[in-house]
């Protein structure tokens, strides 16, 4: 395959960007498309040039890493696909391929596809956690848990952080990745003794870091690798009213 790419080149959070054209020659169908862009690169190291940033770590589709708009959307074109696992057949010899990084305020630009998501990371200290005791690790059937309420725990918690909802929303709200951990902790016993001021703090955390409101689009729902769910949206405001009424 002969691809033409158009690729967000940045210097860094305060330096103008802009779209550079390159050639991708001769590559596999069976190439992941971070493995495309690392052909790519090889080719850029030989010329001396600067090669493409952008991030990676397991490639396997579980880290959250390969965080990239292609073709306008994110993790591409793809349905419950990251980038690392999204295959050059999924595109035609001869295709211009658009690569550009998250777009969000909260996400500013490091260099080229890179972007600073540790506002995800600030959001999960301020409430993602359980920090009561719990002991020894209990017998898996000693706390009984209906399996349908499991099963949506799990599903919540299948969230791999990685911003596609925030980069395919309008807004560039979060709410679908804050929804998420706080349900994971909301539906299971140990989450409970701190379930409201944990909603609370993360969501306030999340207002703090300048990420937009939900305006029910579902776009984030679209683009999500791991399908986590829109439900989890209306669990998230449900805990966060009753943490004020609480507090009044």
């Amino acid at each position: 395959m002969n691809l033409t790419l158009k690729v967000w080149r940045q210097k860094n959070s305060t330096t103008p960007g802009k779209f550079v054209t390159y050639k991708a020659n001769d590559i596999s169908p069976d190439m992941s498309f971070l493995e495309m862009l690392d052909v790519v690169n090889e080719d850029l190291v030989k010329k001396t040039e600067d090669p493409i940033h952008f991030d990676h770590d397991c490639r396997e589709g579980i880290c959250g890493m390969c965080s990239l708009v292609i073709n306008g959307e994110p993790h591409g074109p793809k349905r419950a696909t990251t980038t690392c696992q999204l295959h050059m057949r999924s595109f035609a010899d001869g295709d211009t391929i658009v690569i550009e990084p998250w777009r969000a305020a909260a996400f500013p630009v490091v260099k080229d596809l890179v972007t600073n998501r540790s506002a995800f990371e600030r959001i999960q200290q301020a409430g993602g956690y359980v920090s009561i005791s719990t002991g020894g690790v209990p017998d898996a059937n000693e706390i009984p848990i209906p399996k349908p309420v499991a099963d949506e725990a799990f599903s919540s918690a299948e969230c791999i952080g990685c911003g596609a909802c925030v980069a395919a929303c309008k807004n560039a709200s979060a709410m679908l990745f804050v929804s998420a951990k706080i349900s994971q902790y909301a539906l299971l016993p140990q989450g409970q003794p701190e379930r409201y001021a944990r909603a609370e703090a993360m969501v306030l955390q999340m207002d703090e870091e300048g990420f937009g409101g939900c305006t029910n689009t579902y776009a984030c729902e679209a683009q999500c690798p791991k399908e986590i769910k829109v439900t989890n949206i209306a669990r998230m405001n449900r805990e966060f009213f009753n943490a004020e009424l609480i507090k009044s």
